[in-house]
């Protein structure tokens, strides 16, 4: 008699939106997972919170908001095994930086239609937002820096729209051309071993730290002296925590 084998489960669709927009870090951390196209998420706004990496939170549609791109967040689309997922999940800092949530985006599969036109489709994917630091107007982490360049390289070239990274992304991470300014090649360095295996410091953070030192607020959404005092306990809980999963304490 055969034994009956179970089919593999099916992929889980991730939309990428910060650093894991860099098409080469992804092949890093998750070998098994393909890029499958290009995504948009509309009512949310991407921002750098108080850890120094790319969050999201739902926009607030305000007068003063001149363009779309202010209220929606763009990124790419893999389609991550379980394997991969779960990596994915220690890299994140899954549940204390990160929480995983399923949500309905745009999403256009690299695959055409018979006529050459790719159609936009509505599913639901996988991504990871930081519900504590859920405020914006914070300096990115040195390494930091890089990483999310090389990865805005890579989504412009699969057809992120260029306003959207002049108008969003660049309020927060400069361009390469001026990044030597920002960074240095210990940082640089520091970015790519990070791509390959992200560790946390002492502190709960990425390694090589922000541009300042410590996060600190830049360019318009800064946090107030209260806001940041309501998250600096939980803030601190869960670092330590992280720390103490990565065996940096």
């Amino acid at each position: 008699m055969t034994p009956s084998t179970n089919p593999p489960p099916p992929p889980t669709r991730y939309f990428a939106f910060g650093s894991n927009l860099w098409q080469h870090q992804m092949s890093l951390r998750c070998p098994s997972s393909p890029f499958t196209g290009l995504a948009r998420l509309p009512g949310y706004k991407w921002f750098i919170n108080a850890r120094g990496f790319a969050n999201i939170a739902p926009a607030t549609t305000s007068k003063e908001a001149e363009k779309k791109e202010e209220e929606e967040v763009w990124g790419l689309v893999y389609d991550l095994s379980p394997t991969d997922e779960a990596q994915l999940d220690r890299n994140e800092g899954v549940p204390y930086a990160y929480e995983k949530r399923l949500v309905p985006v745009e999403f256009w599969p690299t695959t055409t239609t018979t006529d050459g036109e790719k159609e936009v489709q509505k599913v639901e994917m996988l991504i990871y937002i930081d519900f504590k630091r859920h405020t914006g107007g914070h300096q990115p982490r040195r390494e930091y820096i890089h990483r999310m360049n090389m990865g805005i390289r890579d989504a412009l070239r699969e057809g992120v729209p260029r306003g959207y990274v002049e108008r969003v992304l660049r309020g927060y991470i400069p361009a390469a051309d001026d990044e030597e300014g920002e960074i240095g090649a210990e940082e640089k360095g520091v970015a790519l071993r990070q791509a390959a295996a992200f560790e946390m410091d002492g502190r709960g953070m990425g390694m090589g730290g922000s541009v300042s030192g410590t996060p600190a607020a830049v360019g318009s959404g800064v946090v107030s002296t209260a806001e940041e005092e309501e998250e600096e306990v939980p803030e601190r809980a869960s670092e330590i925590i992280i720390a103490a999963k990565f065996g940096r304490l």
